[in-house]
Protein backbone atom coordinates (compact mmCIF):
# COMPACT_ATOMS: atom_id res chain seq x y z
CA UNK A 1 0.00 0.00 0.00
CA UNK A 2 1.45 3.33 -0.76
CA UNK A 3 2.85 5.91 1.80
CA UNK A 4 3.30 8.93 2.77
CA UNK A 5 7.11 10.07 2.63
CA UNK A 6 8.06 12.68 5.43
CA UNK A 7 8.24 16.35 4.36
CA UNK A 8 11.79 17.30 3.60
CA UNK A 9 13.13 20.92 4.32
CA UNK A 10 14.01 21.70 0.67
CA UNK A 11 11.06 20.12 -0.40
CA UNK A 12 8.76 22.93 -2.02
CA UNK A 13 5.10 23.33 -0.87
CA UNK A 14 3.41 22.85 -4.71
CA UNK A 15 5.20 19.22 -4.25
CA UNK A 16 2.14 16.35 -3.05
CA UNK A 17 3.13 14.89 -0.37
CA UNK A 18 0.86 11.59 -1.35
CA UNK A 19 2.73 9.67 -4.27
CA UNK A 20 1.26 6.97 -6.50
CA UNK A 21 3.68 4.53 -8.41
CA UNK A 22 1.14 4.17 -12.09
CA UNK A 23 2.22 1.79 -14.23
CA UNK A 24 0.88 3.97 -17.15
CA UNK A 25 2.43 6.98 -19.42
CA UNK A 26 1.96 10.37 -17.99
CA UNK A 27 1.30 13.47 -19.82
CA UNK A 28 0.15 16.92 -19.16
CA UNK A 29 -3.67 17.15 -19.38
CA UNK A 30 -4.19 13.01 -19.20
CA UNK A 31 -7.24 11.47 -17.35
CA UNK A 32 -6.09 8.68 -15.68
CA UNK A 33 -8.35 5.96 -13.94
CA UNK A 34 -7.62 5.04 -10.53
CA UNK A 35 -7.89 1.24 -9.12
CA UNK A 36 -9.60 0.08 -6.75
CA UNK A 37 -6.62 -0.07 -4.26
CA UNK A 38 -5.65 3.37 -5.37
CA UNK A 39 -9.11 4.53 -4.54
CA UNK A 40 -9.60 2.80 -1.52
CA UNK A 41 -5.63 3.44 -0.22
CA UNK A 42 -6.91 7.64 -0.81
CA UNK A 43 -10.34 7.77 -0.06
CA UNK A 44 -10.48 5.37 2.78
CA UNK A 45 -7.32 5.43 4.35
CA UNK A 46 -6.32 8.86 3.84
CA UNK A 47 -9.67 10.59 3.29
CA UNK A 48 -8.80 12.33 0.38
CA UNK A 49 -11.27 14.29 -1.22
CA UNK A 50 -11.56 15.50 -5.86
CA UNK A 51 -9.33 18.46 -5.96
CA UNK A 52 -7.02 18.01 -3.84
CA UNK A 53 -3.23 16.71 -5.59
CA UNK A 54 -0.76 13.74 -5.25
CA UNK A 55 2.33 12.75 -6.80
CA UNK A 56 1.79 10.27 -9.83
CA UNK A 57 5.39 8.50 -11.11
CA UNK A 58 6.00 5.69 -13.50
CA UNK A 59 9.93 4.84 -12.89
CA UNK A 60 10.47 6.89 -16.86
CA UNK A 61 9.16 10.09 -16.87
CA UNK A 62 9.75 11.84 -13.68
CA UNK A 63 6.77 12.79 -11.03
CA UNK A 64 3.69 14.62 -11.85
CA UNK A 65 1.12 16.50 -9.73
CA UNK A 66 -2.50 15.34 -10.79
CA UNK A 67 -5.54 16.35 -9.21
CA UNK A 68 -8.36 14.16 -8.08
CA UNK A 69 -11.19 14.41 -9.99
CA UNK A 70 -13.39 11.76 -8.93
CA UNK A 71 -13.20 9.34 -5.79
CA UNK A 72 -15.41 6.39 -5.02
CA UNK A 73 -14.46 3.12 -2.82
CA UNK A 74 -14.26 1.23 -6.04
CA UNK A 75 -12.79 3.78 -8.36
CA UNK A 76 -11.60 6.73 -9.20
CA UNK A 77 -10.13 9.53 -11.85
CA UNK A 78 -6.86 11.94 -11.88
CA UNK A 79 -6.22 14.39 -14.23
CA UNK A 80 -2.50 14.95 -14.88
CA UNK A 81 -1.48 19.14 -14.82
CA UNK A 82 2.07 19.34 -14.52
CA UNK A 83 5.36 17.85 -13.92
CA UNK A 84 7.09 18.83 -10.63
CA UNK A 85 10.13 16.52 -10.76
CA UNK A 86 12.20 15.18 -13.76
CA UNK A 87 13.36 11.48 -14.07
CA UNK A 88 15.99 11.04 -12.27
CA UNK A 89 17.39 7.42 -12.54
CA UNK A 90 20.08 6.28 -9.28
CA UNK A 91 23.65 5.27 -10.13
CA UNK A 92 23.92 1.70 -12.53
CA UNK A 93 24.46 -0.58 -9.02
CA UNK A 94 22.72 -3.75 -8.29
CA UNK A 95 22.67 -5.57 -5.28
CA UNK A 96 22.89 -9.29 -5.18
CA UNK A 97 21.85 -10.60 -1.49
CA UNK A 98 21.21 -14.31 -0.56
CA UNK A 99 17.49 -14.09 1.11
CA UNK A 100 17.19 -14.76 4.45
CA UNK A 101 13.99 -14.38 6.86
CA UNK A 102 11.06 -12.74 5.51
CA UNK A 103 10.82 -9.58 7.62
CA UNK A 104 14.74 -9.26 7.25
CA UNK A 105 14.72 -9.61 3.41
CA UNK A 106 11.94 -7.26 3.66
CA UNK A 107 13.84 -4.79 5.03
CA UNK A 108 17.02 -5.44 2.51
CA UNK A 109 14.34 -4.30 -0.40
CA UNK A 110 13.60 -1.26 1.23
CA UNK A 111 16.53 -0.05 1.73
CA UNK A 112 18.27 -0.58 -1.15
CA UNK A 113 15.86 1.58 -2.75
CA UNK A 114 15.89 4.28 -0.40
CA UNK A 115 19.66 4.05 -0.40
CA UNK A 116 19.78 4.23 -4.74
CA UNK A 117 19.89 0.77 -6.29
CA UNK A 118 18.88 0.18 -9.59
CA UNK A 119 18.71 -3.41 -9.81
CA UNK A 120 17.99 -6.48 -6.64
CA UNK A 121 19.11 -9.85 -7.44
CA UNK A 122 17.83 -12.59 -4.89
CA UNK A 123 21.37 -15.63 -5.26
CA UNK A 124 20.82 -19.09 -4.28
CA UNK A 125 23.86 -20.25 -2.50
CA UNK A 126 24.79 -23.24 -0.46
CA UNK A 127 23.96 -22.20 2.09
CA UNK A 128 20.78 -20.20 1.46
CA UNK A 129 18.26 -20.30 3.70
CA UNK A 130 15.32 -19.60 1.49
CA UNK A 131 15.45 -21.63 -1.24
CA UNK A 132 11.83 -19.85 -3.18
CA UNK A 133 10.79 -15.64 -3.12
CA UNK A 134 7.55 -14.15 -4.08
CA UNK A 135 9.25 -11.99 -6.47
CA UNK A 136 6.00 -9.76 -7.15
CA UNK A 137 5.83 -9.64 -3.18
CA UNK A 138 9.14 -8.01 -3.34
CA UNK A 139 8.57 -5.96 -6.20
CA UNK A 140 5.57 -4.48 -4.32
CA UNK A 141 7.73 -3.56 -1.94
CA UNK A 142 10.49 -1.24 -3.87
CA UNK A 143 7.32 0.32 -5.20
CA UNK A 144 6.08 1.42 -1.54
CA UNK A 145 9.71 2.17 -0.77
CA UNK A 146 10.03 4.42 -3.89
CA UNK A 147 7.12 6.12 -3.38
CA UNK A 148 8.03 6.89 0.27
CA UNK A 149 11.44 8.32 -0.27
CA UNK A 150 10.59 10.62 -2.86
CA UNK A 151 12.50 8.72 -5.94
CA UNK A 152 11.15 9.02 -9.42
CA UNK A 153 12.73 5.27 -10.57
CA UNK A 154 11.34 2.26 -9.30
CA UNK A 155 14.52 -0.88 -8.91
CA UNK A 156 13.96 -4.00 -10.72
CA UNK A 157 13.39 -6.99 -8.01
CA UNK A 158 14.89 -10.27 -10.54
CA UNK A 159 14.05 -13.62 -9.86
CA UNK A 160 15.98 -15.94 -7.47
CA UNK A 161 18.70 -17.39 -9.29
CA UNK A 162 21.78 -19.67 -9.05
CA UNK A 163 24.62 -17.49 -7.97
CA UNK A 164 27.37 -19.64 -10.20
CA UNK A 165 24.99 -19.08 -13.04
CA UNK A 166 25.53 -15.54 -12.54
CA UNK A 167 28.75 -15.31 -12.29
CA UNK A 168 29.39 -17.86 -15.29
CA UNK A 169 27.54 -14.85 -17.36
CA UNK A 170 28.79 -11.97 -15.74
CA UNK A 171 28.72 -8.77 -17.97
CA UNK A 172 31.34 -7.46 -19.18
CA UNK A 173 32.66 -4.21 -17.59
CA UNK A 174 30.35 -4.56 -14.77
CA UNK A 175 32.58 -4.63 -11.29
CA UNK A 176 31.37 -6.85 -8.62
CA UNK A 177 32.07 -6.01 -5.04
CA UNK A 178 32.00 -8.87 -2.41
CA UNK A 179 31.59 -8.36 0.85
CA UNK A 180 33.89 -10.41 2.41
CA UNK A 181 33.26 -11.23 5.50
CA UNK A 182 36.89 -13.50 6.15
CA UNK A 183 38.10 -9.84 5.71
CA UNK A 184 36.17 -8.65 9.58
CA UNK A 185 39.71 -10.08 11.39
CA UNK A 186 41.86 -6.98 9.81
CA UNK A 187 42.80 -8.41 6.85
CA UNK A 188 43.15 -6.11 3.74
CA UNK A 189 41.74 -7.01 0.09
CA UNK A 190 44.49 -8.71 -1.75
CA UNK A 191 43.68 -6.23 -4.14
CA UNK A 192 42.92 -3.09 -3.15
CA UNK A 193 42.85 -0.57 -5.84
CA UNK A 194 39.35 0.89 -5.55
CA UNK A 195 39.92 4.03 -7.18
CA UNK A 196 41.85 2.55 -10.77
CA UNK A 197 38.92 -0.23 -10.69
CA UNK A 198 35.83 1.35 -10.28
CA UNK A 199 33.04 1.94 -12.75
CA UNK A 200 30.04 3.31 -13.86
CA UNK A 201 28.35 -0.06 -13.52
CA UNK A 202 29.00 -2.11 -10.46
CA UNK A 203 27.41 -4.55 -8.32
CA UNK A 204 27.60 -5.29 -4.76
CA UNK A 205 27.66 -9.13 -3.35
CA UNK A 206 26.04 -9.62 0.22
CA UNK A 207 26.25 -13.66 0.96
CA UNK A 208 24.01 -15.66 3.50
CA UNK A 209 23.89 -16.47 6.78
CA UNK A 210 26.49 -18.03 8.16
CA UNK A 211 28.52 -17.06 4.86
CA UNK A 212 29.89 -18.63 1.76
CA UNK A 213 30.97 -21.96 1.52
CA UNK A 214 34.79 -22.70 0.77
CA UNK A 215 34.39 -23.72 -2.71
CA UNK A 216 31.96 -20.27 -3.25
CA UNK A 217 34.33 -18.24 -1.24
CA UNK A 218 37.47 -19.88 -4.07
CA UNK A 219 35.68 -19.15 -6.97
CA UNK A 220 34.30 -15.33 -6.34
CA UNK A 221 38.15 -14.77 -5.28
CA UNK A 222 39.42 -15.92 -8.19
CA UNK A 223 37.47 -13.96 -10.70
CA UNK A 224 38.87 -10.88 -12.45
CA UNK A 225 35.98 -9.02 -12.42
CA UNK A 226 35.50 -9.25 -8.48
CA UNK A 227 36.87 -6.58 -5.63
CA UNK A 228 36.49 -7.59 -1.88
CA UNK A 229 35.32 -4.97 0.23
CA UNK A 230 36.07 -5.07 4.09
CA UNK A 231 32.78 -3.43 6.11
CA UNK A 232 34.63 -3.08 9.34
CA UNK A 233 36.45 -5.51 12.26
CA UNK A 234 33.57 -7.42 13.13
CA UNK A 235 30.96 -9.64 11.39
CA UNK A 236 27.90 -7.99 10.61
CA UNK A 237 23.90 -9.63 10.00
CA UNK A 238 23.10 -9.97 6.11
CA UNK A 239 20.57 -7.06 6.15
CA UNK A 240 23.23 -4.67 7.98
CA UNK A 241 26.27 -6.11 5.42
CA UNK A 242 23.60 -4.66 2.42
CA UNK A 243 22.96 -1.22 3.67
CA UNK A 244 26.69 -0.91 4.98
CA UNK A 245 28.26 -1.78 1.89
CA UNK A 246 26.07 0.16 -0.52
CA UNK A 247 26.44 3.27 2.21
CA UNK A 248 30.47 2.91 1.27
CA UNK A 249 29.64 3.11 -2.00
CA UNK A 250 27.44 5.35 -2.75
CA UNK A 251 29.65 7.97 -0.74
CA UNK A 252 32.37 7.01 -3.04
CA UNK A 253 31.67 6.64 -6.33
CA UNK A 254 27.82 7.17 -6.47
CA UNK A 255 25.32 10.22 -6.49
CA UNK A 256 25.35 11.03 -3.06
CA UNK A 257 28.62 13.56 -3.88
CA UNK A 258 26.49 15.75 -6.09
Amino acid sequence: MPTIPPQKPDQTTDRPKVRLYLEQPLAQGQHIAVSQEHAHYLGTVLRMRPGQMIGAFNGTQGEWRAEIEDLGKKRGRLLVRDQSLPQRDPPDLWLLFAPIKKARTDFIVEKAVELGVRRIQPVQTQFTNSERIRRDRLQAHAIEAAEQCGGTHVAEVAELAPLARLLADWPAGRTLWWADEGLAAGAQPEHDDTARQATDKAAILIGPEGGFSAPERARIAALPFVRALRLGPRILRADTAAVSAITLWQSRFGDWQE
